[in-house]
């Protein structure tokens, strides 16, 4: 990103809008997109050229998870814009199974070319110790850009008696291993947060493991199990047509513009949870043609109309240079193998 989009940003994330009488920006989410624009810049570098013959045509944007969900929240508004400043078409691919593992996969076996992109959550770096097939997408994918990050939520239904943290905790004294919890599959974001919830608060909430988010909801909504952890984005109709209820935040801090509700730190546990999602290629991509690429989908992350994207999504943008993107997902995957071991979650 060039000093003078720098500055656009600044401009209009100061004003807390996208400058055109938009959604406001919340103020602490401003605040860390400038700071990550701010590490981002660091000092002026010569614009990268396109590298000769790229893209010749379509670029692939696979998703592995089936249709609707946050992850083409994103996908589609970004390919969009990838298309505006590169001339080709992204068209993007639902290629859902084995808990996004059949479509990690196939991005990991394309040639390196540039042609075939994945655009994936978090739960990509636990793959590898979740599945035990000897698949490693972090061996096998570079992360060509961090795209956005965001905290969870923790739903109950609304005729429940569980109507907070403190509720929560009580509820799995009185029946412990008996409270049930939704996930959108084994090893998924929402199963890996709470099973550390798990871990940090002492409970035995049971894992009751859906096919994607939609199940999971419903039977939340229905009453069939007991809550749910997952992102504000998967679960803003029933929240908002007042089937379900939130109880807490994940995040080390409330969000502004998102339901009421405080942490699970507030109640008093050690807890801090979220979701990011990443653009991935193969790995033996060029190096010109990943600095080309993150450089394209760093400008685009700090357009103001994109961050109004990602803020409706609960995100906030976090474009990392390549180098960064390495550490990043170096400590994610640590950190959440950590998590898989300790909780002994398997994809089975």
């Amino acid at each position: 990103m060039d000093r003078a989009a720098l500055r656009r940003w600044t401009r209009a994330a100061g004003r807390g809008q996208d400058g055109g009488g938009g959604t406001p920006m919340p103020q602490h989410l401003a605040r860390r997109a400038l700071l990550a624009a701010a590490a981002l810049a660091g000092p002026a570098r010569p614009t990268l050229a396109q590298p000769e013959g790229w893209p010749a045509r379509p670029v692939r944007i696979v998703v592995p998870f089936t249709p609707g969900g946050s992850n083409d929240a994103i996908a589609r508004p970004l390919a969009e814009r990838l298309q505006a400043r590169l001339g080709q078409p992204f068209p993007v691919e639902n290629r859902p199974g084995a808990g996004s593992a059949v479509g990690v996969q196939a991005v990991a076996q394309s040639p390196p070319d540039g042609q075939t992109l994945l655009l994936t959550t978090s739960s990509v770096a636990a793959i590898g110790a979740v599945q035990g097939t000897g698949f490693d997408p972090t061996a096998e994918l570079a992360m060509v850009a961090l795209l956005a990050r965001a905290p969870l939520v923790v739903l109950t239904s609304p005729a429940s008696p569980i109507a907070s943290i403190a509720a929560l905790l009580e509820a799995d004294r009185a029946r412990p291993g008996r409270v049930t919890y939704a996930s959108s599959g084994p090893g998924s974001t929402t199963h890996i947060a709470t099973a550390l919830f798990n871990l940090r608060a002492g409970t035995q909430l049971q894992h009751i493991p859906y096919r994607g988010t939609a199940g999971a909801l419903t039977d939340l909504v229905a009453g069939r199990v007991d809550v749910m952890f997952t992102t504000i984005a998967s679960a803003a109709g029933p929240i908002r047509d007042g089937l379900l209820r939130v109880i807490a935040q994940t995040g080390p801090e409330r969000v502004p513009g998102s339901p009421p509700a405080p942490t699970v730190r507030e109640a008093g546990i050690d807890y801090d949870a979220g979701i990011w999602w990443g653009l991935f290629a193969p790995r033996g991509l060029p190096p010109a043609l990943r600095a080309r690429l993150n450089g394209v989908v760093n400008d685009a992350l700090l357009a103001p109309d994109f961050a109004r994207v990602l803020t409706g999504e609960g995100a906030i943008p976090a474009p990392l240079a390549p180098a960064a993107c390495d550490a990043f997902l170096a400590a994610e995957t640590r950190s959440l193998r950590e998590v898989v071991a300790a909780a002994h979650i398997r994809a089975d």
